[in-house]
């Protein structure tokens, strides 16, 4: 009667069944594929308004082939590529978390596993629940490393462009 209402339901299993790591592995996929579109948005967007003031600039001055005019020219590509690179460098830190946050609900479900068996008891349910704690956050963990891969990429290589294609816009030449 109510898909989202059962949505809801599947997702706090697939949470209960993983253990608390996989919301910390949420939060953190949450702020990298934030950071990503933040990333996408601003190239797309205004990053355009900024390499039109770094050519405006460039252009505007009157000599363009000294020495002080090349380190200029750094410093305007420089200021361009710090907006660009912004946030990618945190991106990256939480591509390489999310499978180290994984490890860590293997290793938290396999202690409650090994909490099971020292207690005597055999309990096949207890146990296939440990063993759930243990594989679940793996695998979200390495689902949202490889999705971070792709997205830092994609991103990276956008951005390589766009600093590239400023740089070959201010020309020394006048």
């Amino acid at each position: 009667m109510y898909p989202l209402l059962d949505v809801f339901h599947g997702i706090q299993k697939f949470i209960h069944m993983g253990g608390p790591v996989l919301l910390i592995i949420a939060g953190l996929l949450l702020v990298m594929w934030t950071l990503l579109f933040e990333r996408f948005w601003f190239i797309r967007g205004a990053l355009q308004s900024d390499i039109s003031l770094a050519l405006a600039d460039w252009e505007a001055r009157a000599e363009r082939q000294s020495v002080r005019a090349h380190q200029v020219r750094e410093a305007i590509i420089s200021r361009v590529a710090l907006k660009i690179d912004y946030g990618l460098p945190m991106i990256k830190t939480l591509v390489a978390l999310a499978p180290l946050l994984g490890l860590l609900g293997t290793v938290t479900g396999m202690i409650g596993v090994f909490e099971v068996m020292a207690t005597g008891g055999g309990d096949a349910k207890l146990m296939a629940a440990g063993i759930s704690q243990a594989t679940i956050p793996t695998m979200a963990g390495m689902v949202a490393a490889i999705s971070g891969v792709f997205g830092n990429t994609y991103i990276s290589r956008i951005a390589d462009r766009e600093k590239q294609l400023l740089t070959d816009q201010l020309t020394m030449d006048h």
